[in-house]
């Protein structure tokens, strides 16, 4: 039997002491880690909601410019008819101004991801990078727009990140193509980069920090909801990512 001098009670008791302090420090650490993605996603939410309502209210501008284009026509025709070029030019010149506010670049016919899409796209354009982007999207899906929106949006951001580091004499470009394939959302995001990475495994995710490490795990958490599939591929100045979701009603996933 193992026997404990008094000599050895008071380190004993600093072990134990520095043991708890320990597991103390990580279950905070852990606490303010799930905190801050809790405070994340719901600004992220947030977020989305307002570029959505701002989108939504450019579509109900559109909407109100078809109905209101035989008015338009009607009033320009009467400027014509009396020869009343000036007015007609400056009613034309006032449309124009009219138009330039109510500009969608990107419509896919789901408003939230035309929500995403024209809000962030048009800051990666601000870093000088070549967009390409294709979206094929045809009625509902399974998937929520939630979390289409946040596994776009990380894709996207993570791309930016990529070309924004890279110098400003390289190639920036960013391919975004998604559509539905054999009931499954296909999405693929191709990015120049400067890095050059051998194996994209968990490791590499937990290694990367900041916003592009949490991003990588947010993509990876939405895949897993909904049991789909995700690849990811670095060759010389290239990243690119690939995900399928199925696109059907899956247990526990609302």
């Amino acid at each position: 039997m193992l026997e404990i001098t008094g000599d050895a009670v008071p380190i004993i008791c600093i072990l134990l002491i520095a043991v708890l302090l320990l597991l103390a420090v990580l279950v905070n650490t852990s606490q303010t880690r799930k905190k801050y993605e809790k405070k994340l996603m719901e600004y992220q939410a947030q977020a989305l909601s307002r570029q959505v309502e701002e989108v939504q209210e450019i579509y109900n501008t559109m909407r109100g410019w078809r109905h209101d284009y035989h008015n338009h026509m009607q009033k320009l025709k009467a400027h014509i008819a009396m020869e009343q070029l000036e007015e007609a030019i400056r009613y034309l010149d006032q449309l124009d101004e009219d138009l330039k506010q109510v500009k969608v670049k990107y419509q896919t016919g789901n408003v939230s991801l035309d929500a995403i899409l024209n809000s962030k796209l048009s800051l990666a354009e601000k870093e000088s990078i070549d967009i390409n982007c294709k979206v094929e999207l045809f009625g509902e899906l399974s998937v929520s727009d939630i979390d289409l929106c946040v596994l776009i949006g990380n894709l996207i951001d993570n791309a930016v990140e990529s070309c924004s580091v890279l110098p400003e004499d390289a190639v920036r470009f960013l391919r975004i193509y998604i559509c539905v394939r054999r009931s499954q959302l296909y999405i693929s995001v191709t990015n120049a980069t400067n890095e050059t990475i051998r194996k994209l495994d968990r490791e590499y995710i937990t290694q990367k920090r900041g916003n592009h490490g949490h991003g990588l795990k947010r993509i990876d958490a939405i895949v897993e909801k909904y049991q789909g599939y995700i690849r990811r591929a670095n060759e010389p100045g290239v990243f690119s990512t690939e995900i399928m979701l199925p696109l059907q009603d899956l247990p526990g996933v609302q």
